[in-house]
């Protein structure tokens, strides 16, 4: 398709959250607590993970993994939202946009890669557990993060490339909070099927494949819980699953929400993207310290140590 004839796109203009024009006051101090308590509420579990020996283990290694995955995602995107609430510039370069969109998907794709090897970890300790410690012993856990790390650059390396080899040379108004293909696609002045079907697939099959495996995995889980004979502990085997498959419901329902629709709904997309980004983020750490005595006896015994909290 022949390019138009114009100048050359070199910032957009982010026109934000639709429909709520005059509230952006409201929606800052709304959205602000939103934000701090992901930072904080992350940062807690990273610190309990690095500093308490008796979480040295596997299991809370991927959830240490978790949570700066969790605050990277957020940061992706909430500060440059909040800075616009306060009435500063919605103007974001072409560069800035590049790099907002790709680590937006690296981040995001990374968590649903580490929610699989969580169900895997999970299915390992509960199906094999004499071997437990052989088949995730600390080399195939590095191995698996690095994979996550790996497996998600190539995946938002390609949505980036197809999103940006388009030329945008007319309007530069993205209408959304932040830089994202569904919104970027429209303002390019070529043609963009082929950019739409290949992420669609890309999202599609990512997301498909890691819900089956973590499908698959906890259904053999299930068939081993069912077998243990005791009440308690079956109680605790389903307490210790509990919160990961939470997790995963909270990211799996956004994502196809949004990019997996025939036919999306830029308002429903809007509302949700901003639950991916605000809320889901900040439940992890409530998810898994809320329901986890251990996590929360390691934040107490650090924060005593630190003086923080006096020993009770």
């Amino acid at each position: 398709m022949e390019v138009k004839n114009c100048s050359v796109v070199t910032e957009f203009i982010l026109l934000g959250i639709p429909h709520t024009e005059g509230l952006e006051m409201v929606l800052f101090v709304l959205f602000l607590p939103f934000y701090a308590c992901t930072l904080l509420g992350n940062v807690s579990i990273l610190v309990a993970v690095m500093f308490s020996a008796r979480l040295h283990t596997p299991m809370y290694f991927f959830l240490g993994n978790l949570s700066v995955f969790d605050m990277g995602f957020s940061s992706v995107t909430c500060p440059k939202m909040l800075l616009y609430l306060m009435g500063l510039s919605r103007l974001i370069s072409y560069k800035d946009c590049v790099c907002q969109l790709f680590f937006f998907h690296f981040l995001g794709s990374i968590e649903c890669f580490l929610y699989t090897v969580m169900a895997y970890d999970r299915f390992t300790a509960i199906c094999y557990p004499l071997r437990y410690t052989v088949i995730m012993n600390p080399r195939i856990c590095v191995a698996l993060a690095v994979g996550t790390w790996l497996l998600g650059c190539i995946h938002s390396s390609i949505l980036t490339s197809l999103t940006f080899a388009l030329p945008y040379c007319g309007s530069n108004e993205v209408d959304h909070f932040f830089c994202d293909i569904p919104a970027l696609l429209p303002l390019a002045c070529a043609d963009t099927s082929f950019a739409q079907r290949v992420s669609f697939t890309n999202v599609g099959l990512i997301s498909l494949v890691c819900f089956l495996l973590i499908l698959l995995s906890y259904t053999r889980i299930t068939i081993s819980i069912l077998s243990i004979r005791t009440t308690e502990g079956r109680r605790r085997a389903f307490s210790t699953c509990s919160a990961h498959l939470i997790a995963i419901l909270c990211a799996y329902g956004p994502i196809i929400t949004v990019y997996l629709q025939p036919t999306p709904n830029p308002m429903l997309g809007t509302m949700v993207q901003i639950l991916m980004n605000l809320v889901g983020p900040m439940l992890n750490p409530l998810i898994y310290t809320l329901r986890n005595e251990e996590v929360k006896t390691a934040l107490k015994t650090i924060l005593h140590k630190t003086g923080h909290v006096p020993e009770s």
